[in-house]
């Protein structure tokens, strides 16, 4: 008897689909992108095609910096600035994450998902909150090692000073290059995940308004503040994902520490925003340079999803709060009549008139005939 080999994590089918069918794209995608995204790799290895692949997968636009030397050993730390050849990057590393995406679903999601026999409703919520975990936790440490290193911390007046001369670091600017990657991947990952049409809505909402804030923010020279507003916001977003995580676990006697935890984690993320916000665009940009119109209408923006994130969140305290209280309420439930309430029923329907009293009553007749 031959002994079939194991499908690495996706579901082994009698029948293969036909070659740029649906089912064989959505089956072989991660292979198919690995193609692609190897396609540029090689171009490095050229002269001639050298130039046209590096615009994918280095980054451009420095401004200073130098190679180590004989006389600088350590040579001078590159700094680049916002430029069009970063979209090249982008698209690029658009494609590094939905690799990326498949290799968290299939080696570990659907590993442990096979272990928990969840239903479907809460198989999406588990895949869909530990792929944002895994994002949020990389972004909030990268995001924290980078202001470390930028000194935004012991010197806070860095996130406005000679605005919009804001030269970026390597991983500075990086960073926000895998950012607008991640949101732009979202959008393809609908059609290889099969998410169903009424649930695709608020996924697009959340590609296109993060892929759009992003890109805004560093397109006109506010790097240094997103950055630190980023971070902040994917400290909040990984918690509120691991409460998520838990809720789909069942584990209730954890829900209640963990939600009051949550909270507080929201509301000081939400607070410190505004008032970092205040300070270097109110304080710091308008006040003291002259990009006053632009630092307005990044204030605005700022606070304006600032109080949405808390509408929303007050939101779903009430939401929650109400079906807490229709679960706590009894059903409502008929009791049993005794056959002592039988007969007292039977004796005051007796001494009613006779069009008063129940057609279907056995009883009371054989009163009658006593």
């Amino acid at each position: 008897m031959a002994i079939k080999p194991a499908s690495l994590g996706r579901k082994s089918t009698n029948k293969n689909p036909p070659i740029l069918s649906h089912e064989f794209v959505i089956q072989n995608h991660a292979d198919i992108i690995s193609c692609v995204a190897m396609v540029f790799v090689l171009g490095l290895m050229d002269e001639s095609t050298s130039p046209f692949a590096s615009a994918f997968i280095s980054l451009h636009h420095n401004v200073s910096g130098e190679e180590p030397t004989r006389e600088q050993p350590l040579g001078k730390p590159f700094t680049y600035v916002a430029g069009i050849k970063d979209y090249c990057a982008v698209f690029f590393y658009t494609l590094t994450c939905i690799i990326m995406h498949a290799i968290i679903q299939e080696f570990v999601l659907d590993k442990i998902s096979r272990k928990l026999h969840l239903s479907k409703f809460k198989l999406s919520l588990f895949n869909e909150s530990g792929q944002l975990v895994a994002f949020y936790v990389m972004s909030f440490l990268w995001g924290a090692n980078v202001i470390l290193k930028e000194g935004y911390f012991t010197k806070f007046s860095l996130l406005w000073d000679d605005y919009p001369n804001h030269p970026m670091l390597f991983l500075h600017k990086f960073f926000f290059i895998i950012q607008l990657a991640y949101y732009l991947h979202m959008l393809p990952e609908l059609y290889f995940q099969k998410v169903k049409k009424e649930d695709q809505q608020p996924k697009i909402i959340h590609a296109v308004c993060g892929f759009s804030i992003i890109c805004l923010a560093y397109t006109f020279g506010f790097q240094r503040i997103a950055l630190v507003i980023l971070t902040l916001h994917y400290l909040s977003a990984t918690f509120a994902h691991i409460f998520q995580l838990i809720g789909v676990f069942d584990r209730d006697e954890k829900m209640a520490s963990v939600r009051i935890f949550n909270n507080a984690v929201f509301v000081f993320v939400r607070f410190t925003s505004m008032v970092i916000g205040v300070l270097a665009l109110y304080y710091g940009v308008i006040a003291n340079s002259s990009q006053k119109l632009r630092g307005y209408l990044a204030l605005f923006a700022l606070l304006g999803l600032q109080c949405y994130f808390i509408f929303s969140f007050i939101t779903e305290q009430l939401k929650a709060k109400r079906e807490a209280k229709q679960l706590s309420k009894p059903a409502p439930s008929q009791k049993k009549k005794t056959p002592k309430e039988k007969t007292k029923k039977v004796k005051r329907e007796s001494d009613l008139p006779e069009a008063d009293q129940s057609p279907s009553a056995p009883i009371n007749n054989k009163v009658k005939t006593k």
